[in-house]
């Protein structure tokens, strides 16, 4: 004998009961902060970035360290895609065209590889140059005397 159907009002819940679930019940969630993070690893590997940046609000750059991969990577996520806005910090002297395009291939390949999501596009934005530090000219000078 069939079961009854019941009248299901609007805003209400339907609920399976054991034994009746469909495939569509299984699914896997990625958190935006997991793909920050795989984009933060593939970012830190690529040559000619000196960091992160929290963007022209935060304005206080970071070096890639492991303890906040995702810092300057914000994550845009519509189901089955996602969009990237990374911001850097580059060194001095390297040619920012070739980096940022290093470094747009090397997030999509980690990102989709990792995670089986299509990124869809990735916004690199500069905030700034790392000038190599005069470590010379301090260990140069005398020691202060007393």
């Amino acid at each position: 004998m069939a079961e009854e159907e019941k009248a299901v009002e609007p805003g209400q819940e339907i609920v399976l009961e054991e034994g009746t679930r469909e495939a569509e019940a299984d699914s896997v969630r990625i958190s935006p902060e997991v793909i920050g993070i795989v984009a933060g690893i593939a970012a830190s590997d690529v040559t000619g970035i000196a960091g992160m940046s929290a963007g022209l609000v935060g304005g206080i750059a970071e070096k890639l360290g492991r303890k906040d991969l995702s810092k300057g990577i914000k994550v845009h996520q519509e189901e089955e895609k996602v969009k990237l806005d990374i911001n850097i910090i580059v060194e001095y002297g390297v040619r920012i065209p070739e980096v940022t395009q290093i470094l747009k291939d090397s997030v999509r390949q980690s990102v989709e590889d990792t995670t089986g999501l299509k990124v869809t596009s990735i916004n690199i934005h500069v905030q700034g140059i790392h000038l190599p530090r005069e470590e010379k000219k301090e260990e140069e000078k005398p020691p202060a005397e007393e």
